[in-house]
């Protein structure tokens, strides 16, 4: 039986005037690579960040492993104009801070890469490995959980040595190349030892040789960590290549959704995004 691990519900933002999000429902099913895709603008980081509690959404609720992390369900007007539901109808409203989701087994990367670029590439993973530390001020000011400081310690250095970083352990994340670098924020967000992952187009200013290494990359570790993967990615190679299914948005609607081979023959994804069809 397919297991559910993400599901959003109508999710929408406004920003003003502007409806940056409209009505968003996707499923994503344990061990999928599932991509999201659209032009630029079309709404694809602002899910990501109403999925991560970056933004409260304007309405809708965000589901993980079964539980609702994030619901928006204002009322009066505002409930009409995205549900029409019966205005009697009262959902509870959940606005958990990132670091909780983050706790909660969701971890995520960014477009631009947001590494601590005054830490080494270690200090970088075993930042994000404290967070799953049992300690208060106390403990930590008088160096009393030393036995777990030292196992994060080792986690750190194990994992920078599975992904190909240990080499570069005691160097500034900031002198790192730029490929290295997102392997770097990908490691980091692992550290943190998450269900399910988001990236946020990870493949963005990479070469083809990069990309291609990349892609092989993605698939390890969504294998050894037993991992399910959200990705935002415009290379299209690369979302073809890897993924399982695709959600398209367009001025942040859902125009389509399904394999990667139904999503290239649809005519509104061709139109939207796509261009020309690969056999035209």
């Amino acid at each position: 039986m397919t297991e559910n691990i993400l599901h959003t519900e109508k999710l929408t933002m406004q920003f003003g005037g502007v409806v940056a999000l409209y009505n968003l429902t996707i499923d994503v099913n344990k061990g999928e690579i599932v991509a999201l895709i659209g032009p630029n603008g079309a709404g694809k980081t602002t899910a990501f960040n109403c999925i991560t509690g970056v933004y409260e959404p304007t309405y809708g609720s965000v589901t993980f492993c079964g539980e609702t992390i994030v619901s928006n369900h204002p009322q009066g007007k505002m409930k009409k104009m995205y549900l029409g539901e019966k205005d009697s109808e009262k959902l509870k409203v959940i606005r958990p801070t990132p670091d909780k989701i983050t706790k909660l087994g969701i971890a995520r990367t960014f477009q631009n890469i947001r590494l601590f670029n005054s830490l080494t590439v270690f200090e970088n993973v075993l930042v994000a490995k404290h967070m799953r530390a049992k300690q208060n001020v106390l403990t930590a000011t008088l160096r009393l959980n030393w036995r777990e400081e030292k196992r994060a310690r080792e986690e750190s250095l194990a994992l920078l040595e599975e992904q190909g970083l240990l080499q570069y352990k005691d160097e500034l994340a900031s002198s790192l190349p730029y490929g290295l670098q997102r392997r770097l924020e990908i490691s980091r967000a692992l550290a943190t030892e998450p269900k399910l992952l988001l990236l946020d187009e990870p493949a963005a200013g990479m070469n083809p040789q990069e990309t291609q290494e990349l892609a092989e990359f993605i698939v390890k570790i969504k294998n050894k960590y037993d991992l399910t993967i959200l990705m935002i990615e415009h290379h299209m190679d690369l979302v073809m290549k890897i993924s399982n299914r695709i959600y398209v948005l367009d001025f942040g609607k859902l125009i389509a959704h399904g394999t990667p081979a139904e999503v290239q023959k649809n005519q509104r994804v061709i139109d939207a995004y796509l261009g020309v069809a690969e056999d035209a």
